[in-house]
């Protein structure tokens, strides 16, 4: 086991450096200049020239990769051209929100579409088949924006004033302030890693609220996610229900499950204990891939209810040319998708013990 996942974060590597160069040459291949993008009608010829040597931009694009992976490698993700802040003050601010949000869809997402699935395969061709079939089909199809947009239409302007109002904006509700870990715990004069990740667990609202003991933040920050997550999470949801139904039908119908329902095994011990415990290993790949998916969804999602996640952030980014806030984003994104990758093939052990990681 450890050999595996020491053999997998190797290999993590040049996967990065691969996707962070793709990413170099992408976005310095626009034409756009980020000088005239930045200073506007006040950008002259000597001041991008100069602007261009702060940054290093005049530079082969060879050279500027080469220097900023020197400088990753010791946790310098480089200053932001737009705001003249360290990238990774920007990742500790912005990550939290977006983590949060794919957590609860991703979570939401599993729980609904394994349900559906699972009610599904074994009301084969029935109204209950039919319905949550078409349901599923219905999910896939509507794109994430759209369905923000008309759930914070329902639930924000038609159910206003009602009990089932849920808002539509925001992270909390005005009033409603948290205070800074690195205050609240009297660790002011942290610096490097120590620094970032206290600021990382600081930008949590859930984490610091339940920390703090301000349940009434925890509360209203978990009211706020309620609609980006059911808007995120629809698609994901979609596909893992029907990968639930299409994975237990097959096991279902395979010999050491007829032969546990005729030795008189009750339904739901042959269902749950047997059945499902194979039928996990594809439904585990769709949520480790719909993973993924589900942070390009989130882009959207948070722009639509105006949360300050990695998603707003990257947009105002790539559209500033700010290449070292979109460069940091992109190996943080790629991180997390390995990791998920990782402790899905972790999982694959657990699940099936035919299977040897080695």
């Amino acid at each position: 086991m450890l050999q595996f996942i020491a053999r997998r974060l190797i290999l993590v590597i040049p996967v990065l450096i691969g996707i962070l160069f793709v990413t170099f040459v992408m976005t310095r291949s626009v034409k756009a200049d980020p000088c005239f993008v930045m200073l506007g009608e006040r950008a002259t010829q000597e001041k991008c020239d100069d602007f261009k040597k702060r940054y290093g931009l005049d530079q082969p694009i060879i050279i500027q990769f080469i220097k900023y992976m020197g400088n990753m490698a010791r946790g310098d993700f480089g200053t932001s051209i737009r705001y003249s802040r360290p990238v990774v003050d920007i990742i500790a601010e912005r990550v939290p929100m977006t983590f949060e949000l794919a957590m609860f869809a991703m979570l939401f997402a599993t729980i609904a579409g394994v349900i559906l699935g699972v009610i599904s395969a074994l009301r084969r061709n029935s109204a209950a088949d039919v319905v949550t079939m078409v349901g599923a089909n219905i999910g896939v199809s509507m794109p994430v924006f759209w369905l923000g947009l008309m759930l914070a239409y329902v639930f924000a302007l038609l159910l206003k004033n009602t009990p089932l109002y849920i808002p539509p904006s925001g992270r909390l509700s005005s009033g409603i302030d948290l205070p800074q870990l690195a205050a609240y715990w009297h660790l002011q004069n942290l610096s490097g890693a120590g620094k970032f990740f206290i600021d990382l667990l600081s930008h949590s609202v859930i984490f610091t609220s339940i920390v703090t003991g301000n349940f009434r933040a925890t509360r209203d920050a978990l009211w706020h996610l309620i609609l980006p997550a059911i808007a995120v999470g629809t698609i994901p949801l979609a596909v893992i229900a029907r990968m639930t139904r299409s994975s237990l039908l097959e096991v279902m119908n395979q010999d050491y499950v007829r032969t546990a329902k005729a030795k008189g095994l009750p339904n739901r011990m042959v269902v749950f204990k047997h059945a499902m415990r194979n039928a996990w290993i594809p439904i585990v790949t769709i949520i480790g891939l719909e993973t993924g998916a589900l942070l390009a969804g989130a882009v959207l999602t948070e722009t639509v209810f105006a949360l300050p996640g990695v998603g707003t952030q990257l947009i105002s980014s790539i559209l500033a040319r700010d290449y070292p806030v979109v460069q940091g984003f992109v190996v943080v994104i790629a991180i997390i998708f390995v990791t998920v990758n990782l402790l899905v093939d972790l999982s694959y052990a657990y699940l099936d013990p035919r299977i040897r990681l080695e």
